[in-house]
């Protein structure tokens, strides 16, 4: 923002915003009108330009809120607004800029009305705000339109009908943004809405005709990625020294009031801001999409948005089976994934693609379809791997995205034969090459051990687990640093387990006499827990040795050099029963080693691992069912899943800031 900084402070004096939260009310037919929606800004993209501006707004919309009842010139100012997005679409295919750019302003000085209004009052009272309207003295009182109705079914209207071009770009932010402002009502509740007017306008009439089309449109405006175009501050340049309407129009509010509000654009910050929300479009349409996907459903009808993200199909989809959904359309699956693989590294991506793999089969079984499964899964096992650069809620969709995939065993099949050279963000050792499936394993196992140390979250425990028992009966050529990886982690969980067992053993012999209070319950606890886990790791390893031994010599390798390690668990009642493979495998081994003789190289041992793999009669392994695990979404996920959203938008929503203070969906520490 630069010099124009200071500016801001000034809005409050100006005459014409002070004409229109003041005491007089004026005609939607007043000249007025169009001097004040005639400015030239680029909106905010940031969260600090946001707050200057907002603070900078707050007083003038407390005016009006106080004076709008007798004026009505709030619903004056929206009455302009629709005005003109009923001619919006014919505006943009005559590339009328005048036309647009003074309907995006209309719209852009509604939203930041309108944000004030929802922090400053519950629902029941802006409906009202939108119902003042003046009144010639003595008349009757005509029958009010909804207007706050009316808004919503054109702001959706707009985002489906105007195609997105450069001239367009602004107002299809800001239509977006409009509809995140006006559901953000769920911010200042710690309770899920399930009802109210705006949900309703949503949910009903012509907005529910509309559910498909605005879907795919937000998909498409993530998909598409375009970049905000260059602040065009120029459009309106003076025919002649006097200037014409236009540039009169354009310039002479833009001079005095708007010009403080060039934020990202000329005169700010170089670049900073594009830098940091590069693709504002494409970020607030998928904030919108998601929190439109996690409406509760209604009483009578289940939520239409959800309804259409979970039935899409293909456009290459040529079959002619009806979908059940009234809601569903085609898209490019190509694209979409495309945008997806590009995008993980954003929070919202990744809830978007779980969202997709969990509710949408035809997303699903085309991912699993693909041949560059690696392009998705290597930014997820990032995302994982920079466990403590993330937090948590995008380290669970990441990891659920992985337990999701694995319990296809196509994928789990292909994810060993994908060869993968040189990975950079790996640093614990140099990898030069390794298997898709080798550092799926590791990063999973770094997960768990990270878990241990720092967390200590059995839920986090419990998927990383299933996804690495999803996959056992398919490991294939393990590298031999996955190898080793499985083993190290059995051998810390076998370290805890003593650790533990000598605890609560140690608080039975304590000094007796202490009111008969002992922690033992609390240690008894965490053994149970760490049994658990220890009896998941030996299914794992069985799973592994039972169906594929003979393809994955490592992990016999690794089990023969730290054979000592089991010894302790052959007679525990837990693990007795699983004992039986392992040992059968440890001892066949052991023979056949001491019978090639002492003083043996690597090389020769792996040779007869080998050997060995390939003489092991399979019917001296027992037999234990198949482990497979499947995600199941809790019971109402709504509790999880909506503050998680809110939690998204709150922090990165293009040009928009909320205060702290008065946030009660969520914990800050938590967003």
């Amino acid at each position: 923002m630069g010099a124009n900084t200071s500016q801001i402070g000034d809005l409050s004096e100006n005459q014409s915003l002070r004409a229109l939260v003041g005491t007089e009310a004026i005609s939607e037919n007043d000249p007025f009108w169009n001097q004040l929606i005639s400015f030239t800004f680029t909106s905010p993209t940031n969260s600090g330009d946001s707050k200057l501006l907002e603070e900078a707004v707050t007083p003038l919309a407390k005016i009006l809120i106080e004076n709008n009842p007798r004026t009505g010139n709030f619903g004056a100012l929206v009455r302009v607004f629709l005005g003109r997005t009923r001619e919006l679409k014919i505006s943009t295919e005559c590339q009328d800029q005048l036309f647009i750019w003074q309907a995006h302003n209309t719209l852009f000085m509604i939203r930041c009305l309108l944000k004030v209004f929802i922090r400053e009052m519950n629902e029941e009272e802006l409906c009202q705000q939108f119902e003042y309207q003046q009144r010639a003295p003595g008349s009757c009182e005509a029958e009010s339109e909804d207007l706050l109705k009316e808004m919503i079914c054109n702001l959706v209207h707009l985002i489906v009908e105007v195609p997105l071009l450069d001239i367009t770009y602004s107002i299809l932010f800001e239509a977006v943004t409009t509809l995140l402002v006006l559901l953000s009502y769920q911010l200042f509740h710690k309770e899920i809405l399930r009802d109210g007017h705006i949900y309703k306008y949503l949910m009903q009439g012509r907005c529910l005709e509309l559910t498909s089309r605005l879907v795919k449109t937000l998909l498409y405006n993530f998909i598409r990625q375009e970049k905000c175009p260059p602040p065009v501050t120029h459009i309106f340049e003076p025919q002649s020294e006097g200037g014409g309407l236009l540039y009169g129009l354009a310039s002479g509010v833009a001079s005095g009031l708007w010009n403080v509000f060039t934020l990202g654009g000329a005169g700010s910050r170089t670049g900073s801001d594009q830098e940091q929300h590069p693709l504002p479009l494409s970020t607030q349409s998928l904030l919108l999409l998601l929190v439109l996907s996690n409406l509760t459903d209604g009483p009578d009808q289940p939520n239409p948005y959800r309804q259409a993200i979970m039935s899409f199909k293909n456009t290459q989809d040529t079959s002619s089976i009806p979908s059940p959904h009234p809601h569903t359309f085609q898209i490019n699956f190509n694209s979409l994934y495309t945008a997806l693989c590009d995008q993980q590294r954003s929070d919202p991506a990744t809830l978007l693609l779980y969202t997709l793999l969990h509710q949408n089969a035809n997303v699903r079984t085309y991912v699993l379809s693909r041949t560059d499964v690696e392009n998705l899964v290597m930014p997820i096992l990032e995302i994982l791997y920079h466990v403590e650069d993330r937090n948590s809620h995008h380290v669970y969709m990441a990891l659920i995205i992985l337990l999701i995939l694995t319990e296809d065993d196509t994928f789990n099949r292909s994810i060993h034969e994908v060869m993968l050279k040189n990975i950079t963000w790996y640093t614990e050792r140099s990898l030069t090459e390794i298997s898709l499936g080798s550092l799926l394993i590791l990063v999973v196992i770094r997960t768990i051990q990270f878990n241990m140390t720092r967390t200590r979250d059995k839920y986090l425990h419990t998927n990383c687990l299933a996804a690495l028992a999803n996959m056992s009966a398919q490991f294939r050529c393990l590298h031999q640093y996955a190898a080793q990886r499985i083993i190290s982690l059995f051998a810390l969980l076998s370290k805890k387990h003593n650790k533990v067992l000598e605890q609560a053993t140690q608080s039975l012999r304590g000094p007796l006499g202490s009111g008969g209070s002992t922690t033992l319950p609390d240690y008894a606890q965490d053994l149970n827990v760490i049994e658990e886990v220890i009896r998941m790791m030996l299914e794992i390893i069985n799973s592994c040795l039972s169906n594929s031994l003979h393809h994955n010599p490592n992990l016999v390798y690794a089990l023969l050099y730290k054979r000592e390690l089991f010894e302790q668990f052959r007679s525990h009642p837990s693990f007795q029963d699983i004992m039986q493979n392992l040992d059968t495998v440890i001892g066949f081994f052991s023979s056949r080693l001491e019978q090639a003789g002492s003083d043996l190289s690597v090389e020769r041992v792996q040779e007869v691992i080998k050997k060995g793999a390939v003489a092991l009669p399979k019917d001296r392994l027992k037999k234990f069912p198949e482990l497979k695990f499947k995600y199941v979404e809790e019971d109402q996920p709504e509790d999880f899943f909506i503050p998680y959203v809110w939690s998204l938008v709150f922090n990165t929503g293009v040009g928009l800031h909320w205060s702290p203070q008065g946030i009660e969906l969520f914990s800050m520490d938590s967003s």
